[in-house]
Formats: structure tokens, C-alpha cells, sequence
């Protein structure tokens, strides 16, 4: 049976399974598949190997595509591939042996340290919003918690005097965090004024005294970077981001800051020395003298 007649059968049989979005995106990638092969005189299915779909791969990555886009399409080729076994159509899944390609992990957004000082030292004011907003913001660049934990934090989980907080973080993992100088003096300058508002034994509350939530936490950074002219926009998890790339920039190394961002995984901090490298980078370029590039 010819390739289009197959590509029919397959999206008949799982019709009434998926959604029309998926079934119009598998066909589509079907039909360009088919196409592709059809110029190179494949129209079989039991000619096809695993050679012609690597070259396929190939092709697309040459063109421009994007490693997630072209993971997608195989993981569509992988489904029909295995209903063209279970038909009985070839011996077995050409796909098997094909890895699927490993997708680029996006560099992190971050704030150079002197754009954090410019952020945190702009929130000056004495009022409760002013003291929250510049205790909340520098114990998350202090500590590089995230935001779901730095809300989870109650009274009882901190010690300024000993500049740790206590942390539970994903997947019920215990860490504790440090604060540094910074983060403590605006910590004890906001319970003050906390404390003749909370209702509930959250350390960042709102100002009805009840406990912030991440979304007011984005909002709380969208509106202090915007008063910052010429501040450049990240999100929340920036600050996390710019805690880890600090601490690589001056040197510490690569465990501790595992340990610190609370990652399970050595791999998953890893993505902050392309950071770092870039930062490295900038002031190489900015002050060796022969360093100029044509």
C-alpha cells in the first residue's frame, strides 16, 4: 500500500482519540514527510529506513527548523511508525533506533549585579509597601529561592540572627537558604511594620495581612522595575536566575550553587555557566586593550 494511503488509515484510526488540533498537525507533518520522500522516488513504506528519516532530520535542522519543531515531527513519525508495525506493514519500528535531537536549553534572563542594585536601592520609601517590597525582592536575590517558596516562608522559618531561612521546596525537598547582610536589614525594617497588619503567620503578607501569592509577587517586580527608567524587564524567576550567574561570576563553584538553587540535578544549574561565560565575555571585550573584534 502507498504512503498517502497509509498516512489515511492512521488518521482515521486515531480520530476519534485526538483532539482536531493534533489530528490536523500529525497529518500535516505526515503529508510533508510523504512529500519529502516522494522527490527522492519513496512512495513504499516497506523500502523506508531509518537512514531516510535521519537525512529527513537532517534537512529540516539545515532549513532553519528549530530542534523542538523538528522533536514534534518525530514524535508523530514515531506514532505512525508503530501503527504501520502493528499492521503489519514492516518488520518493525524504523524509528527505534533514532534519538530524538537534544533541544537547546534557553539561556536564563538575568540583571547585571549593578541593574539589581539600581532595582533594590530605588525602593527607598518607609511606607509598609516600600519596606515589604524591598525585603521581599532582596531575600529572593539573596537567597535565589523561588517565588512559590519565598511565599511559603512562615515567622517561625528564619533566623535573622543566624541569616538562614528554612525552605521547602519541590517535590517536598528541605533546604535551608542564607541571607546575606542586605537582606536582613530590610527584613528587620519590614516586621515592624508587618506586624501591626499580618493576620497570618505568612513572613510577606498584603495589606489586608493575609499571605501574598505568586502572582501578586510578579506584579509587586513588574511595578518596581518599571520605576526605574532604563531598567531592562525580567520576570520573577529572573532574580533567581541573576542570583545563580552572580555567585558563578565571583567565583564560587558549581556544587555549591546546586545545593543553594536547591537543584536535584548537577545539569540543571549548569545552564547558568553560559551565563556567566557571556558576562565574562562583555567585560573581556569592554576592557582588554587588543580585544576589539573587526
Amino acid at each position: 500500500m502507498a504512503l498517502e494511503e497509509w498516512i489515511v488509515r492512521f488518521v482515521d484510526e486515531f480520530r476519534a482519540r485526538w483532539s482536531p488540533n493534533t489530528l490536523q498537525a500529525y497529518e500535516r507533518d505526515l503529508k510533508q514527510l510523504c512529500a519529502w520522500l516522494a522527490r527522492r522516488g519513496i512512495t513504499d513504506v516497506a523500502v523506508l529506513s531509518t537512514r531516510e528519516i535521519r537525512t529527513f532530520i537532517a534537512d529540516k535542522l539545515a532549513e532553519g527548523k528549530s530542534k523542538a519543531s523538528v522533536s514534534r515531527q518525530l514524535s508523530c513519525y514515531r506514532s505512525f511508525f508503530a501503527f504501520l508495525e502493528r499492521e503489519g506493514a514492516i518488520e518493525r519500528d524504523i524509528l527505534q533506533l533514532l534519538t530524538l535531537p537534544k533541544r537547546d536549553k534557553p539561556v536564563p534572563k538575568y540583571l547585571y549585579q549593578e541593574e539589581v542594585s539600581q532595582l533594590l536601592d530605588h525602593i527607598d520609601g518607609r511606607d509598609f509597601a516600600s519596606l515589604r517590597d524591598r525585603a521581599l525582592l532582596e531575600c529572593i536575590y539573596a537567597s535565589g529561592v523561588r517565588v512559590s517558596e519565598c511565599v511559603s516562608i512562615d515567622i517561625g522559618d528564619f533566623s535573622l540572627s543566624d541569616g538562614y531561612a528554612y525552605i521547602m521546596g519541590k517535590g517536598g525537598k528541605e533546604r535551608y537558604v542564607l541571607l546575606g547582610s542586605k537582606a536582613i536589614a530590610a527584613l528587620q525594617r519590614y516586621l515592624d511594620a508587618r506586624g501591626t497588619v499580618a493576620t497570618c503567620s505568612a513572613l510577606f503578607v498584603n495589606q489586608r495581612g493575609t499571605r501574598l501569592s505568586d502572582r501578586s509577587v510578579r506584579r509587586i517586580l513588574d511595578q518596581r522595575l518599571r520605576e526605574v527608567p532604563g531598567l531592562r524587564h525580567i520576570h520573577v524567576h529572573g532574580l533567581r536566575h541573576s542570583f545563580a550567574t552572580h555567585l558563578l561570576d565571583g567565583g564560587a563553584d558549581l556544587r555549591s550553587v546546586q545545593e543553594l538553587l536547591g537543584h536535584a540535578s548537577l545539569s540543571s544549574t549548569q545552564i547558568y555557566t553560559h551565563t556567566s561565560r557571556e558576562r565574562l565575555t562583555k567585560v573581556y571585550l569592554e576592557a582588554h586593550p587588543r580585544a576589539e573584534l573587526k
